[in-house]
């Protein structure tokens, strides 16, 4: 089906070379202020043709909302937003009609239905998740507006090429801005010379060393975006994705997101488990091969006593409530949030278009060679973010609106003041013992 939800539902539609694509979203709260700008910044961050190392096809992705909304606020009813689509090359898949390409879903969609879009993938394409993504960033701007939530993803890992566990470990915790994550870049200087510059001006070779920057040089070329927040990683990963991109082949990797500042109850046990849900969203995604949350298989390897999140009494903001010592268990006991980050990892697998020519066989069963044309991604990984991002929203959002219909289970947030959680609703209660 196309449609994700319970109470805020989104269903997606359209083909990645048909007219346009986008979503219909329903369950969304009234009088919230809601324009295209609210909903451009993330289907910008998404679309292709960023940098050297991403497709080249020139979509500017600019949504429109047409419904659902009067004089910039929600009005509670379905809002539905387009995307048209613009650099459509349906011949680039004239070849797909007669063998199915190898790691796609021509096959199985044939099986399934009997017939199969002509170019692109149509739905099983990656394009489908632009409803996604506005969706993601209407559910955003609601809980950030409400309990001051934040959602980031980041590249954490391409191929072989990972963050070092402590570094790992230390973004985790503090979890970086957006704007960190998609500033650092590899820049590209002269024919030979290839440095990389992070936000902070320091810059390194793209094994990952620093250099100095010599006196007088401009640095000029293309930037390479890998929204890797760790700079000696990122330079490596550019590097490597270069590689690939020369060879006409492709690689995957791993990517990271952290939901902060969120309310503790959210979950429905026992089979819509806040993980169960995230797993869900974040593996109807394409290309998604694997989710972990808090430890995830890391878990496997430790003893229950050093598992274990011990409760502590919470300071500050949080007082009045436990809080953990530590967070392996990534901010969820009994598949309910604990109000701690919500840290899970997605592993994303390499893009099956490339531009080598590659064994198959047509439909009728004959042996036959198959090279892809078109635009394609050496490594989607750097596109995936808003990806994660919007998913992550939308299904918190749509545990929120459950919780909230219990009207004897106020909805708290650890890290909000009182005076903030009375905005929010009912004040915080704590059950009486007999």
């Amino acid at each position: 089906m196309s449609t994700f939800g319970t109470l805020f539902k989104v269903s997606t539609f359209g083909e990645s070379h048909g007219k346009g694509v986008g979503c219909i979203v329903d369950g969304v709260p009234p009088n919230m202020e809601l324009t295209e700008a609210d909903i451009q910044t993330q289907l910008t961050r998404r679309r292709p043709g960023q940098s050297v190392i991403t497709t080249e096809r020139k979509e500017f992705d600019k949504v429109t909302i047409l419904s659902g909304t009067e004089f910039g606020k929600t009005l509670g009813t379905p809002i539905c937003m387009v995307v048209m689509n613009e650099d459509q090359r349906k011949h680039d898949y004239a070849t797909t009609d007669v063998c199915p390409r190898p790691g796609h879903a021509e096959y199985t969609y044939l099986q399934k239905y009997g017939c199969k879009a002509s170019s692109g993938g149509g739905r099983s394409s990656a394009r489908e998740t632009i409803g996604r993504v506005a969706a993601g960033a209407l559910a955003e701007k609601y809980l950030a507006q409400t309990y001051g939530t934040q959602i980031v993803c980041w590249v954490s890992s391409i191929m072989d090429i990972e963050i070092p566990k402590d570094e790992a470990r230390a973004l985790e915790e503090r979890c970086p801005s957006r704007e960190e994550v998609d500033t650092v870049g590899a820049v590209i200087h002269g024919e030979v010379e290839k440095v990389l510059m992070d936000s902070n001006g320091d810059w390194y070779d793209l094994t990952g060393k620093p250099i100095a920057k010599k006196a007088g040089v401009e640095v000029k070329g293309a930037v390479l975006h890998t929204r890797c927040p760790h700079p000696p990683t990122a330079a490596r990963m550019a590097a490597r994705i270069m590689e690939l991109r020369i060879a006409e082949d492709s690689t995957g990797g791993i990517a990271t997101t952290v939901i902060k500042t969120l309310p503790a109850g959210l979950g429905e046990p026992v089979f819509d488990k806040v993980e169960a849900e995230l797993a869900k969203a974040m593996m109807s995604l394409p290309a998604t091969k694997g989710f972990e949350i808090g430890a995830g298989f890391g878990c496997t390897r430790m003893k229950g006593s050093e598992h274990n999140d011990l409760f502590v009494p919470a300071h500050g903001a949080k007082a009045g409530v436990l809080d953990t010592a530590t967070n392996h268990a990534g901010g969820t006991l009994g598949g309910i949030t604990t109000g701690k980050p919500l840290v899970l990892r997605v592993a994303i697998k390499p893009a099956s278009s490339i531009a080598q020519s590659q064994q198959t066989a047509t439909y009728d069963g004959k042996e036959s060679a198959l090279e892809v044309k078109g635009r394609h991604d050496p490594c989607v990984l750097s596109r995936c973010p808003p990806l994660l991002e919007g998913m992550a929203a939308i299904t918190i959002l749509d545990l929120v609106l459950r919780q909230k219909s219990r009207t004897d289970a106020p909805l708290h947030c650890a890290q909000l003041t009182g005076e903030e959680r009375e905005l929010n609703g009912r004040p915080a209660k704590r059950a009486k013992h007999a």
